[in-house]
């Protein structure tokens, strides 16, 4: 909580002298709600949060979060810089910032070159990381105080934006009247264990969180990718910014609900033609990133590895018992173990549907979805784990750094 600095000065013609404060990004239920916050001089009117208003604001500010990730942090940067265009001009109607979250690799050199290059890019340092604080959300919120758009993109260091996809995603919040807009981007994968893997973790999302269903505002169901968020700026300080969600581990899903409880207006859709993502470049990085997630996406998750199980069970299990029956039928009741055989090859291509069925939910390739069941190992062992990090250990960790659970 800062101090408020300065006099309360009324606004005169909308518009605040510079200097002055004005209470933006508050944690209050309603809009333009003022509270009691405590001044340098006692109590004075404003939010949980004040900060010098912008005399003008511009369109748009994206904001990258960013913790050693020299691998793909230009390649995102560089289709963020492209969008810039006569209507539309970065520095003028938009700005980038990079938020460098104390990282020991390259990424702030490679965040430094890219704002040489272009006009309208910053580069911040996030600021101290506080107990109670995820190191992402803290990240956010020290380019967010700052921010000077009427919407607020956040987006990941691993995406990729396809031309003009930041002002269609205004226009389409717009034309939907939502405060938040959420994209699940396009997943990129590479190598056996994420092609098999990722399928299987995103057809289970596409369940648990229908699309439809989460963009409907009279359903309690609530989802978001931090990959790609956009929020409108007072529909962000009505759900308290990323201050309200300091220590989740799962910051954007939190704010998708506060966004339906304080009833802001969310849409969330599955986006390829807009962005996409590289989430892990490493099965390692694979392993950890799931591990910490999924006990939280999925309040099941044990109950999930259980009939994912099942699955393994039947699919292996079934061709086995399948072939030994087949194999009895020239002994006695030949005809009758012949007959339960093909029952279970029936129930075995069944189980084999089903599942395909489920994977295709999730938005990969063909190969990608035929290849998921080599994955069903993995994926039953991270649901475990997951579930073991977060309900007994209670604990987490994530780029070198440790949550609880």
């Amino acid at each position: 909580m800062c101090a408020v600095k300065g006099e309360d000065r009324p606004e005169r013609g909308g518009e605040v002298e510079p200097g002055w404060y004005t209470p933006v990004l508050g944690l209050t239920d309603q809009a333009g709600q003022q509270v009691a916050v405590p001044g340098r001089w006692g109590w004075a009117v404003g939010t949980v949060y004040d900060q010098p208003e912008p005399q003008v604001l511009i369109e748009l500010t994206v904001i990258v979060p960013a913790r050693n990730e020299e691998d793909c942090l230009g390649a995102c940067l560089r289709s963020l810089v492209s969008q810039s265009e006569d209507v539309f001009d970065l520095g003028k109607d938009w700005e980038l910032v990079v938020v460098d979250d104390h990282s020991t690799d390259r990424t702030r050199q490679i965040a430094n070159e890219a704002a040489r290059g272009a006009t309208g890019v910053t580069v911040l340092e996030a600021g101290k990381l506080e107990k109670g604080w995820t190191g992402k959300a803290n990240a956010i919120w020290t380019a967010a105080k700052k921010a000077r758009g009427r919407w607020l993109l956040f987006t990941d260091a691993d995406t990729i934006h396809e031309p003009g996809d930041l002002r269609r995603a205004i226009h389409e919040a717009t034309r939907h009247k939502v405060g938040m807009l959420s994209y699940s981007p396009r997943q990129i994968v590479s190598g056996l264990a994420q092609r098999t893997l990722m399928p299987l973790v995103f057809c289970e999302l596409a369940l648990a969180y229908p699309p439809a269903k989460v963009s409907d505002p009279n359903q309690r169901i609530a989802a978001a990718n931090g990959q790609f968020l956009l929020v409108e700026r007072e529909a962000y300080r009505r759900v308290g910014g990323h201050a309200s969600v300091a220590d989740k581990v799962l910051e954007d899903v939190q704010l998708a609900f506060l966004a339906k409880r304080r009833k802001v207006g969310l849409r969330f859709r599955y986006a390829e033609d807009a962005v996409s993502t590289r989430m892990y470049r490493s099965t390692g990085a694979m392993i950890e990133g799931w591990t910490k997630n999924l006990a939280l996406l999925f309040d099941n998750s044990l109950v999930l590895a259980l009939w994912r199980a099942v699955d393994i069970l039947l699919l292996v299990g079934l061709p086995v018992l399948t072939f030994e029956l087949w194999n009895a039928r020239f002994g006695v009741h030949g005809l009758q173990w012949l007959g339960a055989g093909w029952v279970l090859a029936l129930l075995w291509v069944r189980t084999l549907v089903r599942l395909y069925a489920r994977v295709a939910k999730s938005n990969f390739p063909f190969l990608d979805c035929a290849l998921a069941p080599l994955g069903l190992p993995l994926f039953v062992a991270l649901l475990y784990r997951s579930w073991f990090q977060h309900r007994i250990l209670k604990r987490v960790s994530w780029k070198g750094r440790e949550y609880a659970g």
